[in-house]
């Protein structure tokens, strides 16, 4: 697909450095201003796609936008502007190396963990009697931090982080607050859109001047995991599987084809055809998460389009 952006080469006034994680690339300039650029890459399984998928990114970064600005009343952000519909523009902040993870369901990983027969993850409780996707009796949070080797994340407790200082005990209060009120906020949003926030995870940096400050995505269907709330009872009651709105469909369709990232698996070729279908799936997500139709950017020449847009509004910061 070759109207899609897979990597980026820009060289912004003032730039000293450039990340490129597995979706988004960061430009850091001089100023401690940010210029993060969301691409058309797909990651399942900690692998990244061959192929861009297109409006993705747009699509990340716009519902990540729509978000903020819709959280920015109980926990500030890093956000400054969005002038490009695949960038967002905020200030630099020293990371936090945890991601607060919260689950209101017993989905995913938790729901893994509880088939093993364990019921502490993270540290935290998990009662017993429960099903795949029943609801917690309250949010639990299970942080991750990053492997020591590679890109996996890995479970941590509260007193792990704690006690190997990666967090401040006055730090990781806030950020449990923080992950608790942006939790409830986005199961709010969500109810308006007959969805149920299962999961999601967030993170958070530090400004130089040491405000705590919500960055990267947040409530995106790369980051979270939402059901449909229309039959979500009928479905438990009768033991069936939840309709899910995540990128979930792609983990599936990689998993029929023989493909978990594992040693000695090869990835299945992704065709044109298929790659429009998924396209079709994010937009699909995008509309029922915002609850607004989507408008498609022009993609014409992205890279041009992105460095015009991002150059003038620089002009003003």
């Amino acid at each position: 697909m070759s109207n899609t952006i897979t990597s980026t080469d820009f060289n912004f006034p003032g730039q000293k450095s450039v990340y490129k994680g597995k979706v988004r690339e960061v430009y850091t300039l001089e100023n401690d201003v940010l210029v993060m650029v969301a691409t058309d890459r797909l990651s399942a399984f900690d692998v990244v796609m061959p192929k861009g998928i297109p409006y993705k990114g747009q699509i990340l970064n716009q519902i990540a936008t729509k978000m903020m600005v819709a959280t920015e009343d109980i926990v500030p952000n890093w956000l400054m502007g969005t002038p490009d519909p695949n960038v967002a523009v905020g200030h630099a902040c020293d990371t936090f190396k945890v991601e607060m993870v919260i689950r209101g369901y017993l989905s995913g990983h938790a729901a893994r963990e509880y088939k093993a027969g364990r019921r502490l993850i993270c540290g935290v409780p998990m009662p017993e009697g429960m099903k795949e996707n029943d609801k917690f009796p309250e949010p639990i949070i299970t942080p991750a931090t990053k492997a020591e080797m590679g890109d996996h994340d890995e479970d941590i407790s509260r007193e792990a982080i704690l006690s190997r200082h990666i967090v401040s005990e006055e730090d990781y209060i806030v950020l449990e607050k923080y992950t608790k009120a942006l939790f409830q906020r986005g199961t709010e949003i969500a109810a308006k859109r007959g969805l149920v926030l299962v999961d999601t995870k967030y993170e958070f940096g530090k400004t130089k001047d040491g405000k705590i400050v919500l960055i990267d995505e947040i409530h995106t269907p790369d980051s979270s995991r939402y059901f449909y709330a229309d039959g979500y009872q009928e479905r438990q009651d009768r033991g069936e599987g939840q309709k899910q709105l995540s990128k979930e469909f792609v983990r599936q369709w990689l998993i029929s084809n023989g493909f978990q990232g594992l040693e000695g698996q090869t990835l299945p070729e992704m065709t044109d055809a298929y790659i429009e279908t998924v396209s079709d799936r994010y937009i699909e997500l995008y509309e029922n998460i915002t609850g607004e139709t989507f408008v498609k950017a022009d993609i014409s020449n992205i890279q041009e389009r992105i460095s015009e847009n991002v150059l003038e509004y620089l002009k003003e910061v």
